[in-house]
C-alpha cells in the first residue's frame, strides 16, 4: 500500500540526518521501491522553544507490504538510531522527527496510532512537500486533495524550498 512519512529536523546537519534517514528507511525488509520524495523545505518552529531553529521538511512516500503498528515501531527505532531521545518533550527542538501520515486507505484510531495522521490537513510544513509527490490524492476521511488543501490551509510560518534533491 502506498505509505507516507514525514521527516522534520531543526538540530544538527539537518539535511544529513533527513539524508541519512531516507537511506535507511529504503532497506527496510516490508518496503518496495519506487520511493517518491519531495523537495527540502525550510520552516520556522511552530509551537517551539523560544528560540529555536529553522526545520528542514520533507515528505518520503513508498510501497509498503506489512502492519502499520510495526512500520510505527520501525520509525521509532530509527529516530533512537539517529539520536532522538523517547524522554523528549512535546512541540521542542529535536534532531529527528519522523511521523506516519498514511497507509493506504486505512484508518486507525488508537492510543497509539493515528491514520491518516489527524493534523496532516492543517500543517503547511507537511501538505507542501506533500503536494510535490500526491497533489491529487485524497486522504481517508477528507473530501480535498492535497492541493486544495494546501490552498486553504493557514500560513502560520514561512515555508520556503531549501533543495529540490537531497
Amino acid at each position: 500500500m502506498r505509505t507516507a512519512v514525514a521527516l522534520g529536523s531543526n538540530i544538527g546537519d539537518r539535511l544529513g540526518i533527513c539524508a541519512q534517514r531516507e537511506t535507511r528507511f529504503s532497506i527496510s525488509p516490508n518496503v518496495d521501491a519506487p520511493i517518491f520524495s519531495s523537495a527540502v523545505y525550510e520552516t520556522e518552529p511552530v509551537g517551539c522553544e523560544p528560540g529555536a531553529g529553522k526545520f528542514l521538511n520533507a515528505v518520503v512516500e513508498f510501497e509498503y507490504d506489512g502492519d502499520p503498528a510495526r512500520l510505527l515501531e520501525q520509525l521509532i527505532e530509527i529516530e533512537e538510531a539517529l539520536g532522538r531521545k523517547r524522554d523528549h518533550p512535546r512541540n521542542f527542538s529535536r534532531i529527528i522527527d519522523v511521523d506516519l501520515l498514511y497507509c493506504g486507505e486505512q484508518r486507525i484510531n488508537d492510543e497509539r496510532l493515528q491514520l491518516p495522521h489527524p493534523r496532516l490537513h492543517l500543517r503547511e510544513f507537511v501538505l507542501r512537500p506533500l503536494a510535490d509527490i500526491r497533489p491529487d490524492l485524497i486522504l481517508p476521511g477528507q473530501k480535498k486533495a492535497i492541493r486544495e488543501l494546501l490552498a486553504e490551509v493557514e500560513h502560520a510560518a514561512e515555508v520556503s524550498r531549501f533543495v529540490e534533491e537531497w
